[in-house]
């Protein structure tokens, strides 16, 4: 999880560009990161895909206001609203952004080419119609940050008892590269975002670190088959609670009516 959703980055850098806090080339080049390129296809008014700096222009002028995220998994529609289409396309992708202020939503398509260390990623946003509704079992920052504490605590506690709360050199070489990222100031959100949610966000990231962590690094010393299922039961809230947390981070520009100027 130190690596930011895409839908994360094109709702955080698309709400910094709506309260004019960074330019259109700006938020472009920050949504795309490392990837080659990124376009839009369905916006209404356009016979087909466009870059993302007129997809941008054309949300805002159509009325969109912000952007959310959803990080929807089977059993956890995480931020979706409807309607089934646009609900079944984001699980498929395990994430989405959906326009506050019009009835729109956009799910990416992720296509990969080369070898690995080398590979030639385009993204092609599908823009749908969306319910305006309230997004499912999003919480608020406090609530975030109060699960994300309570879940990080009882998880330790029965992964220390299993012997696999992230002990070894994969463990090891995790949390480093978790520091070495931090100590160079990595940007996380964009301009504008209150310093709560950047908060929340580091600790959902930190949080996802551990449970990567324990699933990769082997069984440890849950030798039986119950003490494997029971680590399971004990990172599976865990990871629910971090993805909440990720939502509503990236939904705080919303939720609180407007990013900082």
């Amino acid at each position: 999880m130190l690596v930011e959703p895409r839908s994360g980055l094109l709702a955080a850098w698309g709400n910094a560009l709506l309260a004019g806090l960074v330019s259109p080339d700006e938020a472009a080049l920050a949504i795309v990161g490392e990837d080659a390129v990124h376009r839009v296809d369905g916006l209404p008014g356009e016979a087909g895909p466009v870059g993302l700096t007129l997809a941008l222009g054309r949300l805002r002028g159509l009325g969109a206001t912000g952007f959310r995220v959803a990080l929807p998994v089977p059993g956890h529609p995480l931020g979706l609203s409807g309607p089934p289409d646009f609900n079944a396309r984001a699980l498929e992708a395990e994430e989405a952004v959906v326009a506050y202020g019009v009835p729109y939503g956009l799910v990416p398509e992720v296509t990969e080419a080369g070898p690995a260390g080398d590979l030639h990623v385009e993204v092609v946003w599908r823009v749908l119609p969306v319910r305006e509704a309230p997004p499912a079992d999003v919480p608020s920052l406090g609530e975030a940050e109060r699960e994300l504490a309570e879940a990080l605590r009882d998880a330790t506690a029965v992964l220390s008892r299993l012997d696999v709360a992230g002990s070894g050199p994969v463990a090891e070489a995790a949390v480093d590269a978790y520091r070495a990222r931090v100590e160079q100031g990595r940007e996380v959100l964009a301009p504008g975002y209150p310093p709560r949610a950047v908060r929340v966000l580091e600790m959902a990231q930190r949080v996802g670190l551990l449970v990567s962590v324990a699933y990769e690094n082997g069984h440890g010393g849950a030798v039986s088959a119950s003490e494997i299922a029971a680590r399971g039961e004990a990172l599976r809230p865990v990871e629910r609670v971090a993805r909440r947390a990720l939502v509503a981070a990236y939904n705080a520009y919303v939720e609180g009516g407007e990013v900082r100027r």
